[in-house]
């Protein structure tokens, strides 16, 4: 078993919002309140720990009341999600790290439960080190959803070497390692929950389609 207290999770905050125009993703408002505290609100009863990752206005983002850690520049050139990963491991004090993009508002509130049971369970049986959520898209296709991912802190030594020698995407990282794919298609789930908001448009049609 892994309990909520042996997870920190972190909120991906810090990439270019490049296809929002330039703006700072987090900062955008859905139903009134910026995205990043909408992750917050919905991530800090899951965890143990929670932080962001940003890079820029990051004392707006202080205010929300979470420590707040920038890329390292060790890093180099724009290493997009991973680098927020790495992050979040190198500040994480616990055996887990939970990330989540601020992006995605109405990601489950029991995210961090299944994640960890369906780890737990691996790892029963194998030496399992990662748990990535999966969800159907529009179209009704199940699809996995890299940024929601639970993994072990120890991770840290592999993806900081995966990203040096130009790793760049989640899924190429994960397979790598034993990982455990979980499926987010339970009676009930709603099915707007891993919509992720990459325009402007689209956070409006989010908000539009809800009461």
């Amino acid at each position: 078993m892994i309990d909520n207290s042996q997870i920190t999770g972190v909120i991906l905050a810090g990439g270019r919002g490049s296809r929002m125009g330039g703006v700072d993703k987090g900062l955008q408002h859905f139903h009134g309140v910026p995205l990043a505290l909408h992750a917050l609100t919905r991530l800090a009863p899951q965890v143990g720990a929670v932080m962001f990752n940003a890079n820029r206005n990051l004392a707006a983002y202080e205010k929300f009341g979470a420590p707040v850690w920038p890329d390292s520049a060790a890093l180099g050139d724009y290493a997009g999600p991973l680098a927020g990963f790495i992050t979040g491991l190198a500040h994480c004090r616990t055996p887990y790290l939970l990330t989540v993009p601020c992006d995605t508002p109405l990601f489950p509130h029991d995210l961090a439960a299944r994640l960890a049971q369906a780890l737990a369970q691996a790892l029963a049986q194998e030496q399992a080190e990662i748990a990535v959520a999966e969800a159907r898209d529009e179209d009704g296709q199940m699809r996995t959803q890299p940024v929601f991912c639970l993994l072990a802190a120890s991770l840290l030594e592999s993806l900081t070497a995966f990203t040096h020698s130009g790793g760049r995407k989640i899924g190429a990282w994960t397979a790598l390692h034993k990982t455990v794919t979980v499926p987010f298609d339970r009676p009930g789930d709603d099915i707007h929950s891993f919509f992720n908001a990459n325009t402007l448009a689209e956070l409006h049609q989010l908000e539009s389609r809800l009461p």
